[in-house]
């Protein structure tokens, strides 16, 4: 298993991504529109970091996982046939690749797909 995303939701965006730069002696991105505006930085094994805002009033803060997957849509299946409920099916993101959010346990789950 590798996260190939690792999303922070926060109402400081700004705050946390100066406290893991200086912890972590990484540069975060300027706002990306594609990404809900996250600010992003490099993970040692390729992947990523991305610091957002809420999108929406009713978005509550969370680190969610994004879990790289070959198929996504069979790995969703699989995910509902256990419990889960879907919270965002599969959608593509130009030039990143096909992100998907399901709740099982209490948790908020994703998957991505390059």
């Amino acid at each position: 298993m590798k996260i190939h995303y690792l999303e922070i939701v926060t109402p400081d965006v700004d705050a946390v991504c100066a406290a893991y730069a200086a912890a972590n002696q990484v540069e975060f991105s300027a706002p990306q529109e594609m990404l809900g505006g996250a600010r992003t930085a490099a993970l040692a094994d390729g992947g990523s970091i991305g610091v957002r805002a809420p999108m929406h009033e009713s978005e509550e803060p969370v680190t969610r996982p994004y879990w790289l997957v070959k198929d996504i849509e069979g790995a969703v299946a699989a995910a509902v046939a256990e419990g889960a409920e879907v919270a965002h099916p599969p959608l593509e993101i130009p030039g990143h690749g096909t992100f998907a959010i399901y709740f099982q346990g209490g948790v908020q789950h994703a998957l991505w797909q390059l």
